[in-house]
């Protein structure tokens, strides 16, 4: 659950001023191959973990005030924050995590955003969005 405003940005209509919102929120791990010994692409455990961590900074927060350079804290950008957040824990956390992190926020079951990317910067990202 945030808080948030698109700072009065008239595309926005009625959500450019301050507003709630309460996103479902998914994450997949991708990768083409598993770890060689434990046969997984990454301990749950530990994935939950980092994902706890990476919501707790955004839940129950204006997101304004978390951004406070008047960033337009679209579902999109969401997404991506969530993803840069989780893979930046996963190289301090889980080394050995070698795919692609894909987030999924869902504001509704009409509107949701989508942005898949590497664990490491080395690689090309996509972002998607359906409304």
């Amino acid at each position: 659950m945030i808080a948030h405003s698109f700072h009065g940005h008239p595309s926005f209509g009625p959500a450019g001023g301050m507003h709630g919102a309460t996103y479902t929120c998914d994450v997949d791990f991708l990768s083409e191959e598993l770890h060689p010994e434990m046969n997984w692409v990454i301990d749950i455990g530990k994935a939950l973990d980092i994902l706890s961590q990476v919501l707790s900074r955004y839940n129950l927060k204006n997101l304004d005030e978390v951004f406070p350079d008047k960033t337009m804290t679209t579902t999109e950008f969401m997404c991506k924050q969530i993803h840069d957040d989780i893979c930046q824990l996963l190289e301090n956390e889980c080394k050995d995590f070698k795919g692609a992190v894909r987030i999924k926020l869902w504001e509704s079951h009409k509107a949701w955003a989508t942005y898949t990317g590497p664990s490491s910067s080395k690689l090309s990202d996509d972002t998607t969005s359906e409304l």
